[in-house]
């Protein structure tokens, strides 16, 4: 379900936005595509900061898992 707004930009970033609408493309669609795109990326680097803590907060027990592997190397 589409529900009308306004949204106030400035002149610059529609004269932008125009250059690159297609000819079948509205500014609408322009700015709601535009939109979900930077929520994904939002979203992205919110799941990339839970990860980063999991990794950190595990940070020991993986690098002892990984040297007791290194362990087993046969020297070249």
């Amino acid at each position: 379900m589409k529900i009308k707004t306004s949204v106030t930009i400035s002149e610059d970033l529609l004269k932008v936005m125009n250059d690159f609408l297609g000819a079948d493309q509205n500014r609408s669609l322009f700015l709601e595509t535009a939109a979900w795109s930077y929520i994904a990326k939002l979203r992205r680097a919110q799941q990339n900061a839970k990860d980063i803590e999991i990794i950190n907060r595990r940070a020991d027990y993986l690098n002892s898992e990984v040297m007791d592997a290194l362990s087993y190397q046969v020297p070249l």
